[in-house]
C-alpha cells in the first residue's frame, strides 16, 4: 500500500494498525472515533497544523520497511 494525501486514514489503519503511532506524534489521538477513520491524510493534518507530505514520507517509509 502506498499513501497519497487522499489516503484514508481508516483504510491505512486497517492495512497497517502500527501506523497510528504516526497520527499521535502530529497530536491525532481521536483515532476511534468513526468521523477521524473517514478523513484522507490531507484533512487530518489540515485540521492538525502538521504538514501532509512528511507525515506520508513518514508512514511509506515505514511501510516500505516491513516488506
Amino acid at each position: 500500500m502506498t499513501i497519497t494525501k487522499q489516503s484514508i486514514i481508516g483504510d491505512i489503519l486497517d492495512h497497517d494498525a502500527e501506523t497510528a503511532k504516526f497520527f499521535f506524534e502530529i497530536g491525532m489521538h481521536c483515532l476511534g472515533c468513526p468521523a477521524s477513520r473517514g478523513e484522507t491524510v490531507e484533512m487530518a493534518c489540515a485540521v492538525h497544523g502538521t504538514d501532509a507530505d512528511a507525515l506520508i514520507a513518514k508512514i511509506n517509509e515505514f511501510l516500505a520497511s516491513k516488506n
